[in-house]
This record gives structure tokens, sequence and C-alpha cells, in this order.
């Protein structure tokens, strides 16, 4: 198994500690620095070379942000650790970064560590994209990490997500297809709040891209053409919620 050479960077040495022991259990994880200011780890980084970074958000002088934009090539994978607020959470998540909610658990960490391998390296893009989320207050793009790139694409051009397993087809109207890492549950907590609705436990539908809704069938039919089943609890919330009589 190749070792995951790992630098730290928080602010306090508490969570130093407290990260440096949950990650003791991985073999693989070679914590090769640690640093409690953000000014000096930026001046070590690129020369240190790491394949992973556990980074702090809120820190004083420099917040994570900022230390990642003043690195000339992000060619490692990055964990935030926030303690941000809900909203901020699906931001990072609709952003194909990865993240832990201080304080941290065990459970939090074998997830990242089991992703570390996989996971393609930051793009600036996606770092310019959650930072301009979080200061408007609102998610309108999701990112879509391919081989070489991230791809963002406008939530209202999306007309269905369907459920594979841990991953999500994501169907666009222009007839574009995208399979994320993501489990249908991570977009339903966000594509809900923009008039999206979870018909069914494979489907979640854009209620602007309806075409008509057959209520004998329980069917929704969609600009597309495409033709999908409606839970009974989704249905009576169509009626109900929603005035589709």
């Amino acid at each position: 198994m190749k070792n995951i050479r790992t630098v730290l960077v928080d602010d306090e040495p508490d969570g130093i500690e407290q990260l440096q022991l949950l990650l003791s259990a991985y073999p693989q994880i070679d914590v090769i620095a640690t640093f409690t200011n953000p000014l000096k780890a930026l001046d070590k980084l690129e020369m240190l070379n790491p394949d992973l970074i556990f980074l702090d958000v809120e820190m004083p002088q420099m917040n994570g942000f900022d230390l990642l934009e003043r690195i000339r090539h992000l060619r490692f994978n990055v964990v935030f650790a926030t303690a941000y607020n809900e909203f901020a959470l699906k931001a990072f998540r609709f952003n194909a970064l990865d993240y832990i909610v201080k304080p941290i658990n065990q459970e939090e960490i074998s997830e990242v560590i089991a992703k570390a391998d996989r996971q393609y390296t930051i793009h600036e893009t996606q770092l310019q994209q959650l930072r301009q989320q979080l200061r408007q207050g609102h998610i309108s793009k999701i990112a879509i990490p391919g081989q070489h790139q991230v791809t963002f694409v406008d939530i209202k051009d999306i007309v269905y997500a369907e459920a594979s397993g841990n991953y999500t087809l994501i169907v666009l109207r222009d007839g574009k297809q995208h399979l994320v890492t993501r489990k249908l549950k991570d977009l339903q907590d966000v594509l809900e709040e923009q008039f999206f609705l979870r018909i069914h436990r494979q489907y979640i539908v854009n209620l602007n891209m309806v075409k008509s809704f057959n209520r004998n069938e329980n069917m929704l039919t969609m600009v597309t053409g495409n033709a999908f089943p409606v839970s009974r609890s989704q249905r009576d919330r169509l009626i109900h919620s929603y005035g589709w009589f």
C-alpha cells in the first residue's frame, strides 16, 4: 500500500494533536509535517510536496482559502476541517471538495481516508467557486470532476438525477449526462431547496422541467420525454404542497 504523505495545518495545537491521534490508526497515512502557523505552512508546502493536506478553514493571519490561493501549483488533495454551518457544508460537498466537521470523529476520518487514494487534486476553479458560493449564501452550480478538469453545471439546467449505487447520474436539458461520485441523498439536500423533488427513492426531478403529471398512474413526464414513477407519499406532496390537482 502506497504511503500518503500528509501535512496537517491548524492554528490550535490541540486540534493537531487530536487529528494525529485519529490518523495514527491508518498505516498508509504518513504525517510528514504539522503547522499551527499558516504562513510557515505556506513557506514549506511546495518543498514538502505532500499528497494530502488536512487544512483548517478559519485561522488568524491567513485562512485556509487564502493559503491555497497563494500556492502556485495545487498538486495535492485537500480535506478542509471546518466548524461552518449546514449551508457551508453543502457548498463544500457540491464543489467536489472533501471536508470534516469539528469536533472531528473517527467515522469522518475513515470516510476521507477511504477516498484519499482516489481523490483528484484540487482545482483552482473549485476553490474560486466555493468562495463565491459561501460569500453569496446560495448554491447555483455543482462541480463535476473529470479525469483532467472540473466542469461546473448550472443547477437550473438539470432535468433529473438518478441513483446508481454510490453514484448519481445527472441528466441536463441539452442531453448531456454526468456520472458523479455522490449519493442521491447528497444532491437532495441542496436541490430540494431549489424546486426539485425526490419523487422516488431512485429519482430527483426538476419540477420546472415537468411536462405532465398522470395522477392515475402516478407518473411524471419530463420535457425530455423521460417518464418516472412517483411514490405514494410524494404524490400526496405534489398534490397538497405544490397544488398539482
